[in-house]
This record gives structure tokens, C-alpha cells and sequence, in this order.
């Protein structure tokens, strides 16, 4: 019986796993719908102001004006989103390329459709329809795009640090008494206190999935979900540690500590 409780407890949480992975994945998607919904608007203004364009008097230039403004707004509120989604996509274990390659494509979007709007209002300004009230506001998005680019290069960089140090785990096995004589096992607890982290070996989880723990008896001490790793014997009738679920195994702990005799 608690066998079997344990493993419909294992199975609800994998499943609460899957559902706030589902989860997330359908916010990044409604946002990306948003964003490209946002920029089929602005095209539609940019329709509604080239057709305006051909009137005259003063309806048809407030015209232009309100759909100015709207393109401008719109054009503001994208930008927040993407740079919203790309905070959220830096964060994110379950997002895919294919995700990060349409925020790209967006990002690219929004640079060409900032060009066009500065274009849009030279050629409105040339037939003496001022927008005098977007000056400050495209300028600050002139600035924006630019610090964007920066920001990219930046984030791509820090990105790739910060992808490392997270798939970045450590391990180590020994008996009891090298592993007192390090500090990782004091009083019976571990990893307690001043341990000595240059006795760990550094692995890559999404690399490393097999440890070969060299003992006929193996026991691990740190906390890491059953369900994720399993412990075998090779031919030598040595232990070796198999990790399943890389993921969920190093959920825990980034350190792996087991006890060999």
C-alpha cells in the first residue's frame, strides 16, 4: 500500500510538473498572438494614413494624426511585450528555439517598422501635416530601438554564462570517512557547514547523465527525487548511477553526495 501511495505521489507531481510547463509555454504563445496582432493593427493604420493621405482639409489630417498616434502607442506597447517575453524566455527550461527564433524575427519587426514610421512622418511633414505632439515620443523610441540592440548583445552573452552555470552540477563519492575528513558528512548530516567543495567533481547535467560509483555498496545521501535516477550494477557487480531525469534529479540539490564502502 505504500508502495503504491508513494508512486501516485510521485505521479501527481509529475503532472503538476507538466501542467505549469504547459502553463507557461501557452502565456509565451497568447503573448507572441498579442504582439503579432499588435503589429497587423499598425499595418492597417499605416493603410488608413497612405489613403488619407489623398484628402484634403482638416478631417483628413486629424485623420492621419489620430492614426499616428495609434501606430505610435502600439508600437510601444510591442516593445514592452517583447522585452517582457525575452526576460521570460532567459528564465525559461521549457521553452523552445523555435520560440526564441520568432521573438528574434518580432524583434526585427519592431526595428523596421520604427524605420517606416520616421519615414511615414517626412513625408507627412513634407505635405504640412505636423505631428508636433509624436516628436518627443518617436524620439524616445529612436532611443529605445538602439539601447535594445545593445541590450541584445548584452543579454546573448550573459545568456550563455548564465545557460552554463545552471546545467552546471557537482558530485562526489566516497566512504564515510574521507567523506567526514572533508566536512561533507559532520554529525550525520551532510553538506552541513564548511564542507570542501574542491573535492566535488563539476559535471554538465545535460552531458553527464551516468556516474560510475566503483563500490559494490552504494548509498546516496542527498535528496533527490527517486523517480529520476536508478542505481544498477555492472559486470563487475560495481554500483553505477543513472540519471533519467536530469532535470528533476538536480530539482534538489546541485551537489550529489553518496557514500561508498
Amino acid at each position: 500500500m505504500r508502495q503504491t501511495a508513494d508512486l501516485n505521489q510521485r505521479i501527481d507531481s509529475l503532472n503538476r510538473v507538466n501542467v505549469q510547463k504547459d502553463n507557461e509555454i501557452n502565456d509565451m504563445l497568447e503573448t507572441l498572438n498579442t504582439i503579432e496582432d499588435g503589429f497587423r493593427a499598425i499595418n492597417e493604420a499605416q493603410g488608413r494614413v497612405t489613403i488619407e493621405r489623398r484628402g484634403e482639409g482638416a478631417d483628413a489630417a486629424q485623420r492621419i494624426r489620430e492614426n499616428m498616434q495609434f501606430i505610435n502607442e502600439t508600437l510601444n506597447q510591442n516593445k514592452e511585450l517583447i522585452n517582457k517575453l525575452r526576460l521570460r524566455l532567459r528564465d525559461s527550461n521549457t521553452a523552445s528555439d523555435q520560440l526564441r527564433k520568432t521573438l528574434e524575427n518580432l524583434t526585427t519587426q519592431l526595428e523596421a517598422k520604427e524605420s517606416e514610421l520616421a519615414v511615414l512622418r517626412q513625408e507627412l511633414e513634407a505635405k504640412d501635416i505636423h505631428i508636433a505632439e509624436l516628436d518627443e515620443q518617436v524620439s524616445q523610441l529612436n532611443e529605445d530601438v538602439v539601447m535594445l540592440k545593445d541590450e541584445n548583445a548584452q543579454k546573448t552573452e550573459t545568456i550563455g554564462s548564465q545557460d552554463k552555470e545552471l546545467n552546471t552540477a557537482w558530485y562526489v563519492f566516497g566512504t564515510k570517512r574521507e567523506l567526514k575528513e572533508q566536512n561533507i558528512l559532520k554529525s550525520g548530516e551532510v553538506l552541513q557547514g564548511n564542507f570542501n567543495k574542491n573535492y566535488f567533481t563539476k559535471i554538465d547535467i545535460r552531458v553527464d547523465k551516468e556516474i560510475k560509483l566503483m563500490s559494490r555498496d552504494a548509498r546516496i545521501l542527498t535528496n533527490h527525487p527517486a523517480s529520476s535516477y536508478t542505481l544498477e550494477r555492472d559486470a563487475n557487480k560495481q554500483y553505477v548511477l543513472r540519471i533519467t531525469n536530469p532535470q528533476q534529479f538536480w530539482s534538489t540539490s546541485k551537489y550529489l553526495v553518496v557514500q561508498v564502502k
